[in-house]
């Protein structure tokens, strides 16, 4: 059995692939998230990142990335290769974004496998798959050329489905987000102890995205 680390940012990507990992038989040794040394997620926040890890009982290792970057993530992997005794990288890639197959270089400069259970799945069918698994997720950034900013804050359910589908239709959006359209967060999904529960902030801007500022993130007692 492959012992492998999720590659983590906490949205609906991230999430799925882990599910999808771990329905393979795949042992999952701990989520890994990548940053620059003074990270501003308007999407992803780290308090998120770190109840997340919580909830799905997994430890989380924080990995500062720095330029020249190649370098930078292959060193970071080989740490964790050894100090986890990994031989499989999964990420949440569902298509080339920016250099092809960046972190697949990585991985094979290095002798390790990487895991893509996403990659080139129909749109519709991840996100319909999303659903079918009861994984929970809202909306905490858009690109306001794409949606408007009322989006922020709302589920990622059947009927949100059904509105980036008349959407994509219309070539507004890629359907899954791949060009940056919108991102997610992940409340709830196979795997998580307890769910996460947010009581939304404000809905700030910074230039043509708005996101989710400041959300009260809440983990119930068990």
């Amino acid at each position: 059995m492959s012992r492998a680390i999720m590659l983590w940012t906490g949205g609906k990507d991230s999430m799925l692939a882990l599910t999808e990992a771990r329905l393979q038989g795949v042992a999952v040794a701990a989520l890994v998230t990548f940053t620059p040394p003074s990270p501003h997620f308007l999407a992803h926040p780290l308090p998120l990142i770190h109840a997340q890890a919580d909830a799905l009982a997994l430890p989380l290792y924080r990995m500062t990335i720095t330029a020249p970057y190649a370098t930078s993530y292959e060193r970071a992997l080989a740490e964790l290769r050894e100090r986890l005794g990994i031989d499989c990288v999964i990420t949440g890639d569902i298509a080339p974004v920016g250099a092809p197959n960046w972190i697949v270089e990585r991985c094979h400069s290095l002798g390790l496998s990487p895991l893509l259970p996403l990659w080139e799945r129909p749109r519709k069918a991840l996100l319909e798959r999303l659903l079918s698994l009861r994984i929970e997720c809202l909306f905490s950034c858009v690109n306001t050329r794409n949606l408007p900013a009322n989006w922020v804050g709302r589920r990622l359910d059947a009927q949100a489905l059904l509105d980036l589908e008349q959407l994509a239709a219309r070539g507004k959006l890629d359907l899954c987000g791949e060009q940056g359209e919108y991102h997610t967060m992940t409340l709830n999904g196979p795997g998580f102890r307890l769910p996460l529960r947010v009581e939304p902030g404000t809905i700030a801007r910074q230039g043509e995205l708005a996101y989710l500022h400041a959300p009260r993130l809440i983990l119930p007692a068990a």
